[in-house]
């Protein structure tokens, strides 16, 4: 009964705004003023008797008043993202034999609503999981959620706020952005609209909210049953489709099923007008969900599908260029911040100055920015095309103010600086000395190295194991030193003179040596320091190892030439311990020794650098790319196109769990 009476108060909203458009804007009422006053309180007496009232009822006319700002709202249960995939196959391993809710991935912006005793308190945006904006103002006036429910605890939910693809075409011509110019997508209007600080203005967005899921209220039950209490309490909710809830509903559930689920929702939210962007599969069991846990970044309880790179407009606004250890000038471009995937984004590497000048940029002009792979920003296109403005690309040095100039000698135009002795050249070289893959001398951050090199204490490499000399000096420095920072850093700097050959060739910044370079090395000439350099000095052909292309070739001989880096790389030996050791012995008898082992998707015990550590510490190679030559791949979650690949060529696959298995047996 109360389903019912919810449902007709719906309807007398619909059919009293509809009566109040014809006679405030169109001038031609359809209804006498007593028809009208009739069906009204019929309204009023409904709303009273359940206690549930639209946002945008006409007894709820008041208005509210604007505001002069956001406030942040701090997350008590994180709002996370999702992993994310592109990969059907993917969906249907995550399922697996679990109660499922296949649901549309709708293309708005999350919010929270939260209820006490009935009534809705408080709306936010999501903004980075952990804190989001005060929109209660805004949500008031939402076209289709409710102000009053009858229910008498606490209720928090969450779900999209959203525009009508048919709503926005309307509006798309009417309302313009910042700039003047109409917005490119509907989920660009709806997340500037809900941030509007008057919800008059709001209001005419024709704002909606699709609730995806319950966050506090309503004991027991699955997600699936949480969301069909909202649906009888008058909320909207996102379309979904139920897999295996019932034992034997969907046995070995298939890729070929998965698809026609899916085509099925995208049928309905095309149907709807509502924009989506893909899919998402989430486990209906709460104590199941729970008790995956999360990350920093998402919830492993459920797999988002995406139909392509989420892309979002944005303003440019110029560059930010940056002086590389061996002299290139990095650029990268500043924008006015957007979200993409659940994450605030403003700025994205430009690559070389053959790819400025294509995509004609200029200050002011408008952007296209995704994030590759749904992980590296990247400007997709500009908008605004009309030439390119070359006072983008500085003359002189960022950092230390010589000329610059522009490298036409390789593939690709680069804008370097040519000062041997430039501050952040010489800052950046040092950084790279200490970096986990070289010296991993922790607690020597780049904020410490700049101000020791400032004071003049490092000169090169070796001064690093002199740094005891101002012991006193730096203890007593204004900020970021004392006595016990110190020495912890010592005693950093005391155990990273027990390393590796591996380790002190990363550390040398030979141009473009890097790990798996230094351990061909390392194999080749046994990790045998003067084994290198010997060879070196009789012309060694590098281009014979894996690998190794004729460019590193030469940067290895080139770089012994210098005199300096010479007498660098016979001194700093003097005040190390740099281990010999025949890795082949120790790992002989073990499945992965001698195989090459390539990683993707994200994994649960490892970065993607001590995965590699290990990978190697079996005797394998650590491979970055999949190829006739990968042995193993490992899939962690979120994986891409290398999983792809990888069955196309029937490489084996191993989950992150049969790779420690295999490894432990060894």
């Amino acid at each position: 009964m109360r389903n019912n009476t919810i449902e007709q108060i719906r309807e007398l909203t619909g059919q009293l705004n509809r009566y109040r458009y014809e006679y405030y804007n169109l001038s031609v009422p359809t209804v006498s003023d007593a028809e009208y006053d009739r069906i009204f309180d019929q309204l009023t007496r409904l709303e009273k008797e359940t206690g549930f009232t639209m946002s945008n009822s006409p007894t709820r006319t008041v208005g509210y008043p604007p505001m002069s700002g956001l406030a942040k709202i701090v997350h008590t249960i994180p709002l996370l993202s999702l992993g994310k995939t592109k990969q059907l196959d993917d969906l249907v391993k995550f399922v697996g034999d679990h109660p499922a809710m296949l649901m549309l991935k709708l293309d708005g912006l999350t919010v929270k609503l939260e209820y006490e005793r009935g009534m809705l308190t408080q709306a936010s945006t999501r903004g980075d999981g952990n804190k989001g904006e005060d929109i209660t103002h805004n949500a008031r006036v939402f076209q289709n959620i409710p102000l009053t429910i009858p229910h008498s605890g606490r209720l928090v939910i969450t779900g999209e706020a959203l525009i009508k693809t048919d709503d926005f075409e309307r509006m798309r011509a009417m309302v313009l952005g910042g700039d003047g110019k109409p917005y490119k997508t509907s989920r660009n209007l709806a997340a500037g609209s809900v941030r509007l600080y008057d919800p008059a203005l709001c209001a005419k967005r024709n704002i909606r909210f699709y609730a995806f899921s319950v966050l506090e209220g309503f004991d027991g039950g699955s997600k699936s049953e949480k969301l069909a209490v909202l649906k009888e309490l008058g909320f909207d909710i996102c379309r979904k489709y139920l897999l295996n809830i019932k034992r034997g509903v969907l046995p070995g559930l298939s890729p070929k099923d998965m698809e026609a689920h899916m085509a099925s929702l995208k049928a309905a939210a095309k149907e709807l007008n509502i924009p989506i962007d893909g899919m998402v599969v989430t486990y209906d069991n709460i104590a199941y969900s729970q008790s995956l846990g999360s990350t920093g970044h998402h919830y492993r309880d459920g797999l988002a599908f995406k139909f392509e790179d989420e892309t979002a407009e944005t303003v440019f606004r110029g560059i930010e260029w940056t002086p590389s250890r061996f002299g290139d000038v990095s650029p990268v471009a500043l924008f006015d911040m957007v979200e993409i995937d659940g994450t605030e984004v403003s700025r994205a590497t430009l690559h070389n100055l053959n790819f400025i000048k294509d995509l004609e940029l200029r200050a002011g002009c408008r952007i296209l920015v995704s994030k590759r792979n749904m992980i590296i920003p990247h400007i997709e296109d500009n908008l605004d095309r009309g030439g390119f403005d070359e006072a983008l690309i500085p003359s002189v040095c960022p950092c230390c103010g010589s000329s610059t100039r522009i490298d036409t000698s390789g593939a690709v135009e680069t804008l370097r600086c040519g000062n041997q002795d430039c501050a952040a050249r010489n800052l950046r070289r040092f950084v790279h000395f200490a970096g986990e893959k070289a010296m991993d001398i922790e607690g020597l951050s780049e904020s410490a190295l700049e101000k020791f090199i400032g004071k003049g204490w490092l000169q090169d490499f070796t001064d690093i194991y002199r740094l005891n000399e101002h012991e006193w000096e730096i203890c007593n420095m204004t900020e970021g030193f004392g006595k016990r920072s110190w020495q912890r850093l010592w005693g950093a700097i005391q155990r990273s003179r027990n390393t590796t050959f591996e380790r002190y060739v990363i550390a040398m910044d030979i141009p473009m040596m890097g790990h798996h370079a230094s351990k061909e090395l390392g194999r080749v000439f046994s990790s045998d320091i003067n084994a290198m350099e010997s060879a070196v000095d009789s012309g060694y052909d590098f281009t014979q190892l894996s690998d190794f292309g004729e460019v590193l070739h030469r940067n290895i001989h080139e770089w012994f030439r210098i005199e300096e880096n010479r007498n660098l790389w016979e001194e700093l030996q003097k005040m190390l311990n740099i281990q010999n050791k025949d890795v082949s012995a120790e790992t002989g008898g073990n499945p992965f020794s001698g195989r090459t082992i390539v990683v993707t998707g994200t994994l649960k015990s490892f970065t993607r650098s001590s995965i590699n550590v290990k990978i190697e510490s079996l005797g394998a190679r650590a491979g970055t790319s999949v190829s006739k030559n990968t042995d193993y791949l490992i899939c962690g979650e979120s994986a891409g196109s290398k999983l792809a690949k990888a069955r196309e060529l029937n490489i084996p696959i191993l989950t992150e769990r049969q790779f420690l298995e295999m490894a432990q047996s060894a």
